[in-house]
């Protein structure tokens, strides 16, 4: 059965390291997969926030 040449260095790359995936994973989870959102806890943060004036270096003291 024909093979590409990338999908030869694939598997080749997962035999010699066999928790490439695994890492993978891991790695994904850190930058990607996100908590669920609390939506008590974010509707109370937006409630407290303070609202920027228009012109941030001006202030009229």
């Amino acid at each position: 059965m024909y093979q590409s040449d990338i999908t030869q260095f694939l598997n080749q790359m997962k035999q010699q390291k066999p928790g490439l995936e695994a890492e993978q994973r891991r790695g994904r989870s850190l930058l990607w997969d996100k908590q669920p959102i609390d939506l008590d806890e974010r509707a109370k943060q937006q409630s407290s926030r303070v609202e920027q004036t228009p012109y941030v270096y001006y202030q009229n003291f």
